[in-house]
């Protein structure tokens, strides 16, 4: 049996969130709901799907819990469609302007009055946004350096591992086969280096976003991996901090990180 997805509902009107929770439900949809704030931090522990930030009162509220969102390592990628008070009450319980001026990338915004069915289409498609999987092949030639690699990406909802691969050759003959969205990639190796086999999944599959890992990370070496096609350049002592980052970036063909992409300029 398929699990549900999980959506939480914060939001200050009993009607409202009565007539969405409702319509999600019929929808197979798992939904919780809250009007506090507090409580709504508590039920993030739950690690919802989706998040439905509603009005609350008073003004300032719903911003407050925004930016807790956003900042919190655990939550800042769980998809949020913000939904502003009606024009009327906005001074009470709404987005204040300036507000909306640091309101950053979320999933949708949206104004009551709103009808709870016109909302599904916008929360399936957010859905399926961080649903789908980004497949990840990771190269290396020491097998410690690739499982390490491999718990971190596991631990990821929107990230697959779907093969390894020792040397360059045999990433060449698994990018052919697997057909990977992105080749996490190391420079020196046996039989066939890093950069070689760059330049053929590049040439010969060009779906395949490479990004360079390596402990080798002078700047020529970034420009030679540039030249053979890669999309992205991260050091191994940085790779705590960016790994995730990167392989999301060169999955939708950009360029990481800024300082790689400048290179592309030159």
């Amino acid at each position: 049996m398929e699990k549900k997805q999980k959506i939480l509902i914060i939001d200050d009107e009993p009607d409202f969130v009565e007539a969405l929770t409702r319509t999600l439900e019929a929808k197979s949809f798992q939904v919780m709901s809250t009007s506090n704030r507090e409580l709504a931090m508590e039920m993030m522990k739950a690690d919802p799907d989706l998040v439905v930030l509603g009005t609350l009162t008073p003004a300032g509220q719903a911003f407050s819990l925004y930016r807790w969102l956003e900042e919190h390592q655990k939550y800042k990628d769980i998809p949020l469609l913000v939904i502003d008070a009606r024009y009327e009450e906005r001074p009470i319980k709404g987005w204040r302007r300036f507000e909306g001026l640091q309101l950053g990338e979320v999933g949708g915004f949206v104004s009551k009055p709103i009808e709870p069915a016109a909302l599904v289409p916008q929360i399936k498609s957010l859905l399926e946004v961080v649903t789908k999987r980004i497949r990840v092949l990771v190269i290396d030639d020491h097998t410690m350096v690739r499982t390490g690699i491999c718990s971190v990406l596991a631990l990821q909802k929107d990230i697959e591992v779907v093969g390894e691969a020792a040397n360059g050759q045999e990433a060449f003959d698994k990018a052919l086969r697997l057909l990977p969205n992105v080749a996490l990639m190391d420079i020196v190796m046996p039989v066939m280096s890093g950069i070689e086999a760059t330049k053929l999944i590049s040439k010969e599959c060009p779906e395949t976003k490479v990004l360079i890992l390596t402990q080798y990370d002078e700047e020529e070496n970034m420009i030679v991996a540039k030249q053979s096609g890669a999309y992205g350049f991260i050091p191994k002592k940085a790779a705590s901090s960016e790994l995730i980052t990167g392989i999301r970036y060169v999955a939708q063909g950009k360029y990481y990180p800024s300082s790689f992409a400048e290179l592309v300029v030159r």
